[in-house]
């Protein structure tokens, strides 16, 4: 089992740690934090604490630093260390912290022992990288990547990566696999992977602007989703999430009408911006993330014009639903 705990040890350690997520999510959304870089495309490390610091202090359901918004990407293993141990002093042990891990399965391997070793409570499988696979081979990645270290892990469907309703009953049997967040929105798939697996397996609305759909996964029984919009403007966040977990259609709607649905027609603009614009929102906001690595590029004047004013709107529909 490589670094990790002694066999008899990781059922309790996993149901630990999906417990502490599964009170999370009932109290907050699940915040995907930024990762802050210089002028001149370094790690920015006082920048990242200081925006990892006020993420935690707004009371999400958890942190997952390096992530997709993180842009995990494009760091190296020491950037990725350094921006883990700031999530988890961050957290200082309030709220569970999952990183992000990907590429093919060694260098996964290689970042999740990272992550332990940063004191991460969990981790997020990204997607492989370049290559189509099997399901035999989607399910002997997350094999060997829980071989290998404590953590527990949450798998991650996107892109090339979906698995059946079979796959998701056997990764959910594998020691350490705790639950499966989903970035495709096909409702149809979820609703079958769920029902293959086990009670108290986890499951996560992943789908970008994650809150446009938040409703429909609701409904099959998928509850807890990440909010990028939580990295700019956890006011905004927290309100949508208040009022779609009171059943509040009418906050709801106003939100999603008046923020969420013109954001994601924005987004959709330049292939990037569901990074890029989270993190042009964020230094509107005054956070130190600084700009975006390429291949990802800065919003243009007029977009970024357009984000100014939606996001006022935004906080404005928030504070009127305070």
């Amino acid at each position: 089992m490589g670094q990790g705990t002694d066999v008899d040890e990781r059922p309790a350690a996993d149901a630990d740690v999906a417990a502490r997520l599964r009170d999370g999510m009932a109290r907050g959304v699940l915040s995907f934090p930024l990762t802050s870089f210089r002028a001149d495309g370094g790690l920015d490390p006082d920048g990242c604490r200081e925006h990892l610091a006020a993420q935690a202090a707004t009371g999400p359901g958890a942190l997952f630093p390096a992530c997709g918004t993180g842009e995990f990407f494009s760091l190296d293993e020491d950037e990725y260390r350094q921006v883990v141990t700031a999530a988890v002093e961050a957290a200082a042990g309030r709220l569970p912290v999952v990183a992000g891990i990907g590429y093919g399965w060694a260098q996964a391997v290689r970042f999740a022992r990272i992550a332990e070793e940063a004191g991460a409570d969990a981790v997020l499988a990204l997607p492989h990288y370049l290559v189509s696979a099997p399901q035999e081979g989607l399910v002997e990645q997350l094999r060997r990547i829980t071989r290998a270290t404590r953590l527990p892990l949450i798998a991650y469907q996107r892109g090339q990566v979906a698995y059946t309703a079979g796959s998701v009953r056997r990764i959910a049997a594998l020691p350490g696999v705790i639950g499966l967040k989903d970035g495709h929105g096909d409702l149809d798939l979820v609703q079958r992977q769920r029902l293959a697996a086990p009670a108290g397996f986890l499951f996560f609305n992943g789908a970008a602007t994650a809150e446009i759909q938040a409703r429909q996964y609701a409904s099959i029984g998928v509850g807890a989703y990440s909010s990028a919009v939580h990295a700019f403007a956890p006011e905004i966040a927290d309100a949508f999430f208040a009022a779609h977990r009171d059943g509040d259609d009418h906050t709801v709607e106003r939100l999603l009408r008046g923020f969420y649905v013109p954001l994601v027609e924005l987004r959709d603009r330049v292939p990037g911006y569901a990074v890029s614009l989270v993190k042009a929102a964020a230094r509107l906001r005054g956070q130190p993330v600084g700009p975006v690595r390429a291949p990802l590029t800065e919003p243009g004047t007029d977009d970024l014009a357009a984000l100014e004013a939606l996001l006022a709107d935004g906080l404005d529909l928030a504070g009127a639903t305070a």
